[in-house]
């Protein structure tokens, strides 16, 4: 199944990070955010990625034509310009990288990608968030009720550490627990063709009109995901999953190196 991966947007949010660099080539542990979430795409199985490309998209595409030279040893020829790979032991990805426009928003950038998709069933996300969500349940979840889209619906991380009292005495402290409150999107999607019907144009959020009328046209279900989900739209949330990483305890890892 192909694994749609919105990496377009500005990260203005981000601005110390990506000033020269799009969002999802940030860093975790070495490695891109965007790499992070395709390896735990591919442990489920998903191969083949449509990366949507907006600004500094040609950061992307360095990366990705590079990948395999990066992970393994290189012999250069310099007179004949020959170049050998050795140790290459990378995981096996078809990755299609696709212009989507410098200001297309989500919706649009969705849209364009249709003639990639064609007709099947597709997932998406988007190229800022980690997560330990079970795919073969989501796929699972999407595929018994028969409607056009599944989303993911986490309970977000606290801002600040969780006290439970006993009198004035401090029972038990929770640094950043997930929150026991309401739900939100975690952005990891199902979906099937039919929910580019609902989507306009270049100028249309995603998140907005198109969820929206899904919502109201009963097409729009929600997968509930109570464990590990973390965006990084601060620089403080991507120090929060660098510090997971190097404890060698990340939720996400799914996979083994």
């Amino acid at each position: 199944m192909k694994v749609a991966i919105l990496a377009g947007g500005f990260g203005t949010r981000l601005a110390e990070e990506t000033e020269l660099r799009p969002k999802p080539m940030v860093e975790i542990g070495g490695r891109p955010i965007l790499w992070h979430i395709m390896r735990h795409y591919h442990h489920y199985g998903h191969d083949e990625f449509l990366i949507a490309l907006g600004y500094k998209g040609q950061y992307i595409k360095g990366w990705a034509r590079d990948l395999v030279s990066l992970d393994g040893d290189m012999t250069v020829r310099t007179e004949s310009g020959q170049v050998s790979l050795h140790g290459v032991d990378g995981p096996d990805w078809t990755i299609h990288l696709v212009d989507t426009g410098l200001k297309t928003l989500t919706g649009g950038r969705i849209k364009r990608l249709r003639s990639w998709i064609g007709d099947e069933t597709f997932m998406l996300t988007w190229g800022d968030g980690l997560s330990n969500v079970d795919l073969d349940e989501l796929l699972a979840f999407h595929r018994s009720h028969g409607k056009l889209a599944t989303m993911t619906a986490v309970r977000p991380p606290a801002r600040y550490g969780h006290l439970e009292f006993e009198g004035d005495r401090v029972r038990r402290f929770t640094e950043k627990p997930q929150t026991l409150g309401g739900w939100i999107n975690g952005a990891f999607f199902v979906l099937e063709p039919g929910i580019f019907d609902y989507i306009a144009g270049d100028g249309v959020m995603w998140e907005h009109d198109p969820m929206r009328d899904l919502a109201k046209d009963g097409e729009l279900m929600a997968f509930r995901h109570e464990s590990f989900w973390q965006c990084m739209d601060t620089l403080r949330e991507k120090h929060i999953l660098e510090t997971l990483w190097e404890s060698g305890e990340a939720p996400w890892k799914t996979w083994k190196d």
